[in-house]
């Protein structure tokens, strides 16, 4: 009698673990990137355009937040 054993593993491959930290990563660059971009374009605006959008400079970091992580 043969008896035929097959052993299958759940877990995922070392390629697509590879796979899923670069994706994270690009996520996390993309999402720097969106932060960085608006901190700069909201530091660049005068105290007076500031005031017209209704934003107090002491905002400028947690309205970046906000834009690229979310609440």
């Amino acid at each position: 009698m043969t008896v035929l054993t097959e052993t299958f593993s759940a877990s995922t491959s070392l390629t697509e673990r590879f796979a899923a930290i670069r994706a994270q990563i690009a996520d996390h660059v993309a999402k720097r990137k969106i932060y960085k971009t608006t901190i700069s374009e909201l530091e660049s605006l005068s105290s007076r355009d500031l005031a017209d959008l209704g934003i107090a400079a002491t905002m400028i970091k947690e309205i970046a937040y906000e834009a690229a992580y979310g609440k």
